[in-house]
């Protein structure tokens, strides 16, 4: 399941980039806004190494800046999605320590008593 978070994640930050860099956008705040609303929800869903996952996020946008520009400026961007992935993923862990645990399971409520005879 951690691959399809990890392709959803890269998707994300595939088109986050991508309508960053169209000609007419100049919304830094939208752009902001989405990173960490994305990485935010990725965080609650993953398990391990969020990190990565925030990598995957936010890696594009600024290697598509360093690409075009050479403005290595824009890996400044990497903590907003980084703050976010881990923000979601610190969430998720603090329900599961306070979720109570789950009752036994018992089939059809019966007891088993088992003799043993000689």
């Amino acid at each position: 399941m951690q691959k399809v978070y990890f392709m959803a994640a890269l998707a994300a930050g595939l088109l986050i980039a991508y309508v960053d860099s169209l000609p007419h956008w100049d919304d830094t705040g939208l752009t902001v806004f989405a990173l960490l609303l994305t990485s935010g929800i990725i965080g609650l869903l993953v398990q391990r190494r969020p990190w990565l996952f925030g990598l995957a996020i936010g890696l594009p946008l600024p290697l598509h800046a360093i690409l075009v520009s050479g403005d290595f400026k824009m890996l400044i961007v990497l903590l907003f999605p980084l703050v976010g992935v881990y923000a979601g993923w610190g969430l998720h862990r603090a329900v599961q320590k306070t979720s109570p645990p789950a009752p036994p399971h018992r089939l059809g409520g019966e007891k088993r008593i088992n003799i043993l005879v000689i």
